[in-house]
């Protein structure tokens, strides 16, 4: 049987640096596995896009992320364009060496790069939904692993991603601090699910998360029941709230215990579609800038549209656990 090859791409940026210093580490733990590997670095924002789209062709069974939430972010972009090249995307791989490490966490990926190194080893493979959104700075579309965010917590990111000499959950804190003394006013929405099957929701809302994996911000359990394999993303919606009232929230969005507070709107669905008539919407997603002044969205789930290399024992742990609490 022929060898998996593997394409390990590696942001050298990714962790404010941190993820280069670890190139070495890197190699020495792929070479210890006996995992037939190239390691290609990134050059510039972009380039990972480029480097994933074209492994199939290179010969490449599997490609890894080398990074944090954005390399996985470009990584999925390029692996989706293979796809709609009519050819079988390579499977997606994670080495959790970035920041906040988001994706990894709801995709039952380890923090760990040994444990990461030892997942695909172990080969170990499931289907993975890919989400699409087409609006604002990409009309033709922008696909994304972990989640959209629309609102305060895209604000906060902006702001986070502004400081010099802060880095981690304390420039969450800062840009948190920063977005509280702006605090925009809540545009009003209009958000449709499945068509309007789903529900349509019409209201101000300061805050909306749409979730295929559980956590963003490296802090923020947005959806912790999600799965990014069944077909659906969740939402999480808040209303018009005061500074209190946020604070209040975001301290219950730290546990995952949003849902069932008379502010937070909770559902699923495959598709959503949103429209701001009165008010921009600023938005990411995977923590790339969608728009910042949005007026129609569009998002959709892509069921089972690549596989991706998990780790079965953290699997096993989250759905015991889900189990449990519920």
């Amino acid at each position: 049987m022929t060898q998996k090859r593997y394409k390990i791409i590696l942001n050298p940026v990714a962790g404010k640096g941190r993820a280069g210093e670890r190139a070495g580490e890197m190699e020495a733990l792929l070479n210890q596995r006996g995992i037939n590997h190239d390691i290609v670095l990134t050059k510039a924002v972009g380039h990972a896009i480029e480097l994933a789209r074209d492994a199939r062709r290179e010969g490449f069974d599997t490609v890894v992320a080398a990074g944090g939430d954005g390399t996985v972010n470009e990584v999925v972009n390029g692996l989706m364009q293979s796809a709609a090249r009519g050819e079988t995307p390579p499977s997606l791989g994670v080495l959790s060496v970035g920041r906040g490490n988001d994706f990894s966490y709801g995709a039952d990926v380890p923090a760990d790069l040994e444990a990461c190194v030892d997942a695909l080893a172990a080969g170990k493979e499931r289907p993975m939904d890919v989400g699409r959104i087409t609006g604002g700075y990409y009309p033709e579309g922008r696909f994304f692993a972990n989640g959209i965010g629309a609102g305060f917590d895209t604000i906060v990111g902006l702001e986070a991603a502004k400081m010099k000499h802060v880095h981690g959950f304390m420039a969450y804190v800062f840009g948190a601090v920063r977005t509280f003394i702006m605090y925009p006013a809540a545009p009003h929405v209009i958000v449709t699910l499945d068509g309007g099957q789903g529900g349509v929701f019409e209201q101000k809302s300061h805050q909306i998360s749409i979730m295929n994996g559980r956590r963003m911000g490296g802090t923020f359990f947005m959806a912790p029941k999600a799965r990014n394999w069944d077909g659906a993303f969740e939402l999480c919606m808040a209303a018009e709230l005061t500074r209190g009232q946020m604070v209040d929230l975001i301290g219950r969005y730290t546990k995952g215990s949003q849902a069932g507070h008379p502010g937070i709107t909770c559902a699923k669905a495959a598709h959503y579609a949103i429209e701001a008539p009165e008010g921009g919407l600023v938005v990411h997603a995977d923590g790339e800038t969608i728009c910042t002044d949005g007026r129609s969205l569009d998002i959709a789930c892509l069921p089972s549209a690549l596989r991706l290399v998990y780790s079965g024992e953290m699997a096993a742990r989250f759905e015991g656990a889900m189990g449990k609490a519920e």
